[in-house]
């Protein structure tokens, strides 16, 4: 089509999330064709967070602190602990604006079929939080899905000794439903929604 360069361009373009071959083929071309406007300042923004963002050493957010801009917030409601799978979670519920305690990234989901266990997520560290005798309540804020109803349940388990309230989010999550792709409304009703887990 056009050289390897342009070919390797597109094939790294084709596996970001929502980008397919043709999709790639596009935006590599649209780049291509304005490099000092389009391609340069993406590679140079590119090089910049590869170098400065790293994980909070505290709930697992990704930023250019560590600990993140959530965690030394001093405004928020540090006795409410909200549990999410990911980071693409901890950012829908910042951009819905209905959380205004701490987060704790799990890092994933238990799945058999994945081969992910318990020693697979960021556990102790949430533990260690708890321990620390400031939270009151975890929320679990984890998807609708079979592995997210898993892990939730898992943790109710794991977190009841330590004598916490613990909810889960309530209705507008539907079922097989992922955090992160969820409109800001309807993460706003879960939120409010949530129960006794």
């Amino acid at each position: 089509m056009g050289g390897p360069e342009i070919d390797h361009l597109i094939a790294l373009l084709a596996k970001l999330p929502g980008m397919g071959p043709r999709s790639a083929r596009r935006a590599a071309l649209k780049m291509l064709q304005q490099p000092e406007a389009r391609m340069l300042p993406l590679a140079s923004a590119l090089a910049e967070a590869a170098r400065a963002v790293k994980v909070c050493a505290d709930c697992g957010n990704l930023d250019s602190r560590d600990p993140c801009s959530v965690c030394i917030d001093q405004h928020r409601d540090r006795s409410v602990l909200c549990v999410v799978e990911g980071v693409g979670d901890l950012w829908a519920l910042e951009r819905a604006m209905v959380h205004h305690g701490l987060y704790h990234v799990l890092g994933g989901t238990l799945s058999a079929l994945s081969g992910v266990g318990p020693e697979d997520l960021n556990v102790q560290t949430l533990l260690a939080r708890i321990a620390e005798g400031e939270v009151r309540e975890v929320i679990l804020a984890l998807g609708a899905t079979v592995d997210g109803a898993t892990t939730a349940h898992w943790l109710t388990d794991l977190l009841r000794p330590t004598g916490v309230a613990i909810t889960r989010v309530g209705q507008g999550v539907p079922i097989g439903g992922a955090l992160d792709v969820l409109d800001d409304g309807t993460l706003a009703a879960a939120l409010r929604s949530r129960r006794s887990a």
